[in-house]
């Protein structure tokens, strides 16, 4: 499966004639006034938003052109899925890996509930499930290295599939602030994604504002469990 993203913004104020500069593009997702992406498969698939809900349309090769299949989608407010690279957890910071924990303890921990672990590692493949099914996507800040904290093009890749989810209703945040509102600072920037179903997308970012709450996450022999009985009182 091949995938595609962009985004379209309001006039540059009045330098249409002009060269354009980078200092053009460094403007907030707030500025966006429509964004889409592309699916490339047994179907080919477009998915857009101007600002005014999101429509999926799936091309006709018949007639050569895209008929409205999934009108007005709608990202439901709670979820028991998430998708998340498993294998980076050594990097994550405490409130993500607190977050996935919780997810994974299901019935027994305090969500009190089973969860559902995915990761297609498409931005684009997982955001269109989520659309579809509901879900949370995190590709959180981590420790390597630290002048890099995110993966994901800020204008190119995050504010558009921002501007999507949002209008279906979800809500995305790179954990500490909401993704539409990082002024960017280069063209190429680069930022933490989470986004999703909106319930699970305020929960981390609450998790982020309390960072030292929630269990220890020592992964040492001794950290959590002896090789000794406890002592016999």
């Amino acid at each position: 499966m091949f995938s595609g993203v962009c985004g379209g913004r309001a006039g540059g104020g009045g330098r249409a004639t002009s060269t354009p500069s980078a200092e053009d593009f460094l403007l907030p997702g707030t500025e966006l006034v429509c964004a889409g992406f592309t699916l490339y498969g047994p179907a080919t698939m477009l998915v857009l938003t101007t600002g005014s809900g999101v429509d999926g349309f799936t091309l006709d090769r018949e007639i050569g052109a895209f008929v409205l299949t999934h009108p007005r989608m709608r990202i439901p407010e709670d979820t028991s899925g998430f998708a998340i690279n498993a294998a980076n957890e050594r990097f994550w910071e405490r409130p993500v890996r607190r977050y996935v924990h919780e997810c994974l303890d299901g019935v027994d921990g305090p969500r009190e509930r089973d969860f559902n672990m995915r990761w297609v590692a498409s931005l684009v493949a997982d955001t269109f499930h989520i659309l579809t099914r509901g879900g949370v996507y995190l590709y959180p800040r981590d420790t390597r290295p630290p002048t890099r904290p995110g993966r994901v093009a800020l204008l190119y890749g995050a504010n558009p599939i921002a501007f999507i989810v949002e209008q279906a209703g979800g809500a995305a945040t790179t954990g500490s602030e909401r993704v539409l509102e990082v002024a960017p600072g280069e063209v190429h920037q680069r930022v933490p994604l989470i986004f999703g179903s909106r319930n699970e997308v305020e929960r981390i970012e609450r998790y982020h504002r309390e960072p030292d709450e929630g269990p220890s996450f020592d992964s040492s022999l001794f950290g959590t469990r002896s090789l000794f009985r406890p002592a016999q009182r």
